[in-house]
């Protein structure tokens, strides 16, 4: 098995993405991309990455395989590409490990072990959303960036005409209120509400780029799902709300 990246700065972001949550997980690769679902340590949270064979240059993967990995080491071997270099992901089979070579000015070859993890996929959790939001990464993270000032908590409101954002503190209240309009679109058959950790929120969408589309889908005091684009590659997250009292 093996497959070339386009851009090895891209395959680092991917990781980033994936690391705000885990710290070893386990990708699938077959014919039509690279997979990887797992759920974060607390089991509170889950991430559902996706890149098709489409947002790759190359690749070699006559069957299904999965390798699992130590996402942070391999992140910081991934930091050391270049923009103009080439990089290039080989299965060592005999050696059970994972080469990454670069190749620009000069050629780079790291190898980094596999780890031998439970491989088995979780479920993605079946939720009957009753309101999606779609709003630029930007502009919700600002959201967050103000809750975040007062509390450890930020709830997220959704109406058919409205999105609500606010946390309640010790230090203070803040309160955002944003209309149905041209910078966010509201498909809500009826209210919902529920609270989420600031920490988790805000590790979630910090690697979505300001000016793409996130996605928000919500139902009372069930889990949100967070998606949105990056690069080639889509990634979706699904977090456990915290009951209000």
């Amino acid at each position: 098995m093996h497959f070339v990246v386009k851009d090895s700065k891209n395959f680092k972001t991917y990781v980033d993405a994936i690391t705000v949550l885990v710290d070893e997980g386990s990708f699938q690769i077959d014919s039509q991309g690279i997979h990887l679902r797992t759920m974060d340590p607390s089991q509170i949270a889950l991430v559902d990455f996706n890149l098709p064979k489409e947002g790759l240059k190359e690749l070699n993967a006559e069957e299904k395989i999965s390798l699992s990995l130590n996402l942070l080491d391999l992140g910081k071997i991934l930091s050391r590409g270049k923009a103009d270099d080439t990089l290039t992901v080989t299965l060592e089979e005999k050696e059970s490990k994972l080469m990454l070579e670069f190749k620009g000015k000069t050629k780079r070859s790291f190898k980094v072990p596999l780890l031998d993890l439970n491989t088995q996929l979780p479920k993605e959790p079946k939720v009957p959303f009753d309101s999606t939001i779609k709003v630029s990464g930007g502009e919700f993270k600002d959201m967050l960036k103000d809750a975040g000032l007062v509390s450890s908590h930020v709830v997220i409101e959704a109406s058919p005409t409205e999105l609500i954002v606010e946390a309640h503190g010790d230090s203070g209240d803040v309160r955002i209120e944003t209309p149905k309009g041209d910078s966010i679109k509201i498909n809500a058959t009826q209210k919902t509400r529920s609270m989420f950790p600031f920490e988790y929120l805000d590790n979630i969408t910090k690697n979505c780029p300001d000016t793409t589309e996130i996605e928000l889908s919500l139902k009372t005091d069930a889990p949100i799902r967070i998606s949105y684009n990056l690069g080639e590659a889509t990634l979706a997250y699904y977090l456990a709300p915290r009951v209000e009292n």
